[in-house]
């Protein structure tokens, strides 16, 4: 092979590789790498905007042996934690990672936190549950009526989709292709069908919500039984459970089976020694989480929330998962003064949360393999889940800061971890909630400007 050749294909390969990197950093390779769409885990910072020095973003990096500098941290946030586009209201906390000690605070008050309330929910549910624990969706039967057993399974769809959602691994039409043979087996091709979801308690809305979410469909209530996060047609269905029934009736009879009623609420015979006539598996709860913190999806938080307060046996309830979660916090020695929850998702205006205890949060999930997924879990500055979009004018952030993000109308909120430009990581939260005159746009990139000069500071030292 001449040199001309050899020199043509390392130029050819490399151009390959270069490709092949810019596919990945895009999320174009997800369907051959992940079967589907990957979660945060499966970021890599893109070489491109690695510093000299500068390690990467993900959560093996927490381990960095640097000691954080208070007064550094306090005087790289100061101008920007000033700024008047974060509003009058402005609360800031960064922790050490290493001994979880808080080495910068501003604003000893608590926030309206929005969605970054699921950073505690995603917490209790990791510490409270087996990580790779699945809920089942169950047909169970009694005589001439089977009964559709809800299992809290919030991804549970019609069908699957064929370009696979990270966290969908269950659905009706399998679930009636299941039943259907079952019941051909004992040569039964009529039944009654009901359905059972009674494993969640309370109301299906929590009463601080603002009375529109339900009324104008933006948030679906509350169930152990739905199917496509309780939509019909892109529309969220007033009954959730009633609706999954009404489909999976439908797929039966396709599959030869007549549904001889309409169905209505009742409990599945629960007799230990039935079998159920057929199950459908959710994804693990650590797959769950990952997906409900890369979507900030409200409707899963809640499900979840409700989920960790059956493992802790609390009443699977609005009230008996905040229990589960404060009793969590407690112990993980989380600090919680001033906290006030009311939801799992964080639509409730009335919750109240402080800068501290989000950060503290993010540490406390750091120091146990039950929960560290939560770290990973966190989407990617620039690059994934609801950060996407943000940092493009924080270029010290882009790809270095991970965090969850919290929206509501003149509230905003961001919390996670970032690396100094020594690889030292720094747990944070940047919260404000009197912005309503202000471009909601501009306050996001004031909250990320705070954190990229986190990533821009030389805010630690070697330690001895």
């Amino acid at each position: 092979m001449s040199v001309l050749t050899l020199a043509f294909l390392l130029v050819v390969m490399a151009g390959v590789a270069a490709g092949l990197g810019l596919l990945w950093s895009k999320g174009s390779l997800n369907e051959l790498i992940c079967d589907g769409a990957c979660g945060p885990s499966a970021v890599a910072t893109p070489d491109a905007l690695a510093r000299e020095g500068r390690p990467g973003s993900t959560a093996t990096r927490a381990a960095a042996t640097g000691r954080l500098d208070p007064d550094a941290i306090e005087e790289a946030v100061r101008d920007e934690l000033g700024s008047g586009d974060l509003g009058s209201h402005v609360g800031f906390a960064a922790v050490d990672p290493a001994d979880g000690t808080v080495v910068a605070s501003e604003g000893e008050d608590v926030y309206v936190p929005a969605s970054t309330t699921k950073l505690l929910t995603a917490l209790a549910a990791l510490d409270t549950m087996d990580t790779q624990q699945r809920f089942h969706t169950r047909v169970m039967r009694r005589d001439d009526r089977i009964v559709l057993v809800g299992g809290g399974d919030p991804q549970l769809v019609t069908s699957l989709p064929r370009k696979k959602e990270y966290a969908e691994q269950a659905d009706l039409r399998t679930l009636a292709r299941r039943t259907a043979e079952s019941l051909r087996r004992v040569n039964t091709t009529s039944v009654r069908l009901d359905y059972d979801s009674s494993l969640f308690k309370g109301p299906s809305a929590s009463p601080t919500w603002e009375k529109s979410y339900i009324s104008e469909k933006i948030v679906t209530p509350v169930s152990a039984l739905w199917v496509d996060g309780g939509t019909a047609g892109g529309v969220r269905v007033d009954d959730p459970p009633k609706a999954a029934a009404d489909t999976f009736a439908r797929l039966l009879e396709r599959r030869g089976i007549e549904v001889t009623n309409s169905p209505i609420e009742t409990r599945a015979p629960y007799a230990s020694s039935s079998q159920p006539l057929a199950t459908v598996r959710s994804a693990t709860v650590a797959q769950i989480v990952e997906a409900m913190v890369a979507k900030s999806d409200n409707e899963a938080a809640e499900v979840l929330l409700r989920q960790a307060a059956v493992e802790a046996q609390n009443p699977a309830s609005f009230e008996g998962g905040v229990a589960t979660v404060e009793e969590v916090l407690e112990r993980l020695d989380v600090d919680t003064t001033g906290l006030e929850l009311f939801d799992g998702s964080g639509l409730s205006r009335s919750n109240r949360i402080s800068p501290q205890t989000l950060a503290e949060v993010v540490v406390a999930s750091m120091r146990s393999d039950h929960t560290k997924s939560l770290v990973s879990d966190l989407a990617v500055g620039g690059f994934t889940g609801t950060l996407a979009r943000r940092f493009g004018k924080a270029e010290a952030g882009l790809g270095v800061a991970r965090g969850k993000s919290g929206t509501l109308t003149g509230v905003h909120s961001l919390a996670g971890y970032v690396t100094d430009r020594e690889g030292t990581p720094i747990a944070f939260a940047v919260m404000t909630d009197r912005t309503k005159s202000i471009n909601p746009f501009v306050t996001e990139a004031a909250l990320d400007r705070v954190v990229a000069a986190l990533a821009d500071c030389s805010c630690s030292s070697p330690v001895p």
